[in-house]
């Protein structure tokens, strides 16, 4: 999937983050896919949100900012909840919603010249709706500070909070494919509803006291164990074979 606005550097309006949900939401669905890559057309990743498209929103009702910040919210939800593996291939720039963006992913892949900033409050506003999908990668404390400052960092501070996973030293096919292919044969590997279900068992411990998420790990192990993937799982390791997803379906 690629982002396709490069003349405003693949900037969000309200028709992006519209399609972008649906996106998500559809791929979601589909059971021949299994790994999801997001990536920018142009010179950047996406440099947050368009300029037009904020200079409208000088003229909004509070109760329009809310729906317009809920349909947001609903698109990073698309893209963190999707039940796929979801890949971000991020080079140039990921800048405020940009950024939000790169932490919705499950795994991201950045060009080592890459420029992250959670830049809103230079504009007077604040990360409000990506706070919520940022925090539970990189944590409190370094949100205090580039969330208070929205100071610029590179790829590897990315990498080193926990946005980024891995990084390429060049932009082209030579250096991304193999990285591509190798996260596709992992994934490929592992059960496509273990994969959905490991996501929403993180989601929902990581807003669990310890005692409750004991208690929904161990309901969740006791249900996923009867399901036919798992049952085929086991059967495929005992019997030193491939399980019946690792060769079926399209990434």
């Amino acid at each position: 999937m690629v982002l396709s606005r490069p003349e405003v550097r693949n900037a969000f309006d309200a028709e992006l983050i519209l399609r972008l949900r649906d996106a998500f939401l559809e791929l979601g669905k589909d059971s021949e896919v299994r790994l999801i890559c997001l990536s920018g057309e142009g010179k950047v990743f996406c440099g947050g949100a368009d300029v037009n498209w904020m200079r409208a929103s000088l003229e909004l009702t509070a109760e329009q900012n809310w729906e317009d910040a809920q349909r947001m919210a609903e698109m990073y939800r698309a893209v963190d909840e999707c039940p796929k593996f979801v890949v971000g291939l991020v080079h140039g720039a990921a800048m405020g919603g940009g950024a939000g963006l790169v932490a919705a992913c499950d795994y991201v892949v950045a060009a080592s010249g890459t420029i992250l900033a959670f830049s809103e409050v230079k504009l007077g506003i604040i990360p409000a709706v990506i706070s919520s999908f940022v925090l539970p990668k990189i944590g409190a404390g370094p949100a205090r500070f580039y969330f208070l400052t929205g100071a610029t960092f590179d790829a590897a501070v990315a990498r080193s909070l926990g946005l980024v996973q891995e990084i390429v030293d060049d932009w082209i096919p030579e250096e991304i494919d193999p990285v591509i292919r190798r996260l596709r044969d992992l994934v490929l590997a592992a059960g496509p509803h273990a994969v959905a279900e490991a996501k929403t068992l993180l989601r929902a411990v990581s807003r669990l006291g310890r005692e409750e998420a004991l208690r929904h790990c161990v309901d969740t192990i006791a249900r996923i164990r009867t399901s036919s993937e798992a049952q085929e799982g086991l059967r495929a390791f005992l019997e030193k074979r491939k399980p019946a997803w690792s060769t079926s379906g399209p990434s």
